[in-house]
């Protein structure tokens, strides 16, 4: 048999990125390396093409080039922090770490009006859930939520989730933080709130259409959906490309949509019908 009609062995090819030093470290969960061979498989039956796809996606949905935190050091600075008892070091040590990813950073100055104009339309929520949420809930000191609302943050980075739940229980908050693919496995938890912050776009990249799908799964009664409105140098407005996305996604749905229009970042407000 030559190379060429060699079969396809995903396995192996699961084990090779999942055991790589690039990836090792982050416990990307398998599933979702899985999900980009399914994806590629569709497009080409070439073994060599399957495994350039899959791991050119594999570049765009971890993101090196967005940054992340020291976790370590991170970890930390927060017990340090949440030792001193004083509120304006919990914040730098928060805001330190949102530094670390383009994300986050961005939002920084945003932060003191982002949550107060955002549940000014939802109400304050109850229930949250923190959907492909990278660094954001080191931003839980500026929502001001009351004690009794569960967040629930899911993110594929293991690293991640580990120093989440270690800040939730020092917040004084159960450690809900999950490591989950939300598009193989969308959460089924009832929620008030749910925020998909700057992920919509490379969801598009990652699967071309499943914003719909995904969208339509999450029990939510609000999904805020954010994008940013300039690419990360800021040189290319990306407003209007990002409405189109979204309204795209939701032609043919009696979903009603607010726009929250912040100097950097647009937030969809999307309340879904209520159930019968």
């Amino acid at each position: 048999m030559s190379a060429r009609q060699h079969p396809f062995d995903p396995d192996s090819l699961v084990e090779a990125i999942l055991s790589s030093r690039k990836y090792r470290p982050l416990g990307i969960p398998e599933e979702t390396v899985r999900d980009l061979i399914r994806q590629a498989q569709y497009q080409s039956g070439d073994a060599k093409e399957i495994e350039k796809t899959v791991k050119q996606k594999m570049h765009n949905l971890v993101a090196p080039y967005l940054g992340d935190a020291d976790y370590q050091a991170a970890s930390t600075e927060l017990d340090s922090a949440f030792a001193s008892g004083v509120q304006s070091q919990i914040e730098a040590a928060c805001t330190k770490i949102m530094l670390s990813h383009a994300s986050t950073r961005e939002r920084l100055p945003l932060l003191p009006e982002f949550y107060p104009a955002i549940f000014a339309v939802t109400g304050m929520p109850g229930t949250i859930l923190d959907l492909a949420c990278g660094l954001n809930p080191f931003a839980l000191p500026w929502m001001r939520l009351p004690p009794s609302t569960r967040y629930t943050a899911y993110d594929i980075v293991q690293p991640r989730v580990d120093l989440i739940n270690h800040f939730f229980s020092l917040m004084g908050l159960q450690p809900t933080a999950e490591k989950r693919d939300v598009l193989v496995n969308p959460p089924e938890i009832r929620a008030d709130v749910a925020f998909f912050f700057k992920e919509a776009h490379r969801l598009e990249q990652r699967q071309k259409g499943s914003n719909r799908a995904f969208w339509q799964s999450i029990q939510a009664r609000f999904l805020l959906v954010s994008l940013p409105t300039a690419n990360l140098t800021g040189s290319h407005p990306k407003l209007d490309q990002h409405r189109r996305l979204v309204y795209a996604t939701l032609e043919g749905l009696d979903w009603q949509v607010k726009e929250i229009l912040f100097e950097n970042e647009i937030v969809f407000v999307i309340r879904k019908p209520d159930e019968a």
